[in-house]
Order: structure tokens, then sequence, then C-alpha cells
């Protein structure tokens, strides 16, 4: 008797511990979409930044334990993987690792803030633009170039820009322009304004603005594209897309997907990026 009883309580606590299992996985079903990868600098306020919580729905950075994504392209690939039906993880690579990932199928977008040039277009394609900007140049308040108005006033300036980008292609657009060596990404360039190394730095106009509420001692110079600031032959170099593998089936559902997306709605999300960055101080 005392075996059949030690037997029948057994089978109770392997049923009852069955049934817990299956209690707590009904109440959150595996997510069964299939997986979106796409690729940022997690760098690059208001456009991506990394913080450590998921507040103001970041989502996590693969990989990085505690860290969370978010900013205007978060939003916008978490819209698109919705849109598409498929599941969004985000992985941080540095800038001049975005393509080769995409090429190599690492990543299925990129969604950082990238434009589509030529150069970029002859080895992978881009979507319809997601966002439309001015170049601007970020400077001290305490510097010799606070009071600028137009590019023709930065003459003699220490200028510098991230490597790899139109950004530093149009700075010897300036006559007598002192044009610094391009930094890696947008944090160096910060510290190196603080440390009065340069004198400004190019960057759009989202990005300035992030960039002066996160540093009480900066200002930028409101400058507009093809009138006093700097020349833009191609608009393509002022505009963001997707980045995705040449012949990817899904460009054209990306296309749509961005398509329903309206301007109003744009500035909307960028407005609330730059918010939640200042709030940040990232």
């Amino acid at each position: 008797m005392k075996k059949l009883f030690t037997l029948l309580m057994a089978i109770v606590m392997v049923a009852a511990a069955a049934f817990s299992v299956a209690s707590c996985g009904s109440s959150e079903p595996a997510d069964d979409r299939p997986v979106l990868k796409v690729g940022m600098e997690c760098a690059y306020q208001p456009y991506n930044w990394t913080q450590y919580n998921a507040d103001n729905g970041a989502v996590a950075i693969q990989g990085k334990s505690g860290q969370y994504a978010n900013g205007y392209d978060v939003k916008i690939a978490k819209y698109v993987a919705d849109e598409l039906g498929m599941r969004l993880q985000i992985y941080a690579y540095e800038w001049e690792s975005l393509i080769p990932a995409v090429q190599s199928g690492a990543l299925d977008f990129i969604i950082a803030g990238m434009s589509p040039t030529d150069e970029r277009r002859a080895v992978i394609d881009f979507s319809d633009p997601y966002y439309e900007s001015n170049l601007v140049v970020v400077v001290r308040k305490d510097g010799a170039f606070a009071s600028a108005e137009k590019i023709a006033d930065f003459t003699g300036a220490k200028l510098v820009a991230q490597s790899g980008t139109f950004h530093d292609t149009v700075i010897d657009q300036i006559s007598g322009v002192q044009h610094q060596t391009a930094m890696e990404d947008f944090p160096a360039m910060i510290v190196a304004l603080k440390a009065k190394s340069i004198d400004g730095y190019i960057a759009e106009e989202p990005g300035a603005i992030a960039d002066c509420a996160a540093n009480s001692e900066f200002t930028y110079i409101h400058l507009v594209n093809n009138a006093s600031g700097f020349t833009v032959t191609d608009l393509s170099n002022v505009t963001l897309a997707v980045g995705l593998k040449k012949g990817s089936s899904l460009l054209a559902k990306v296309n749509a997907a961005l398509g329903k997306v309206s301007t109003e709605r744009k500035a909307q999300l960028m407005e609330e990026a730059i918010t939640q960055a200042a709030a940040l101080g990232v």
C-alpha cells in the first residue's frame, strides 16, 4: 500500500507540473512569424540610439544584453515589420559594416538614416524615401561661427563629417574651409566639438536638433539646401531610404508599406523621436 501510495503521488505531481507548464505556455503563445533582421548603428540620434530600458517602445538589440534601440528608424522598422507580418529583430553595426551585412544576407534591411546615393545603389537596392532633410552645421554657442547664416560664413572653419557619408563630400563647397579628417560616428564628433578641436560638424537637421538638446553648449546653423546651404544636385543624397540586398523580393512590399505613411505622420514620428532623445540625453 505504501508503494502504491507513493506511485500515485508521483503521478499526480508529474501531471500537475505538466499542467502548470502548459498553462504558462498558453498565456504567452510563441511568435512564429518570420524574422526580419534590421541593422543600424544605434548611435545616430534621433534616427537611432541605444538606451538601457524598453521605454517608449524600444526594441531589444540582439546580442546586447540589457540594451535597446529606439529612434525614428526604429519606429519605421516596427511599422514596416508589422505591415510585412514579420517579427522585428534589431542588430547594432558599425556604419561601414551595414552594406556588407545586407549583401551577405546577415541583415534583411538597413534602416539607419542612410541615403540612397548612386554609389550605394550600385551595390544594394533602396526603397522609396522615408524622410527628407536639410544639411546643417552644429557649432558651439561660444564659438567663432555661432552667428553664421550661410555656408560662405564658414571660411577658415575646421569642419568635419562622418566617414563614408555624403556629408563629408559637401564641406569643400566652402571656400577656405579647413576640411578635417572624417570621423567614425556622431559621438566622436560631439566629443571633438566639446573639446574645441573642431569648429563644427555636418549633420541633418533632425540630428542637429537632438544633439543640441542633449548638449547645452551647442547650437546649429539652420541652412536650406540649394539656397543658404550646401548645393545638392541629387536629392537622393538628402533623403533616407531602406537598404536591401540586390533583387530582394521584399522591395515592393516595403514600398507599399511606406506609401501608407503620410508626410504628417512622418513629421509626428520624428518629433516624438527628437523629444525622447532629448529626455534621455543621448
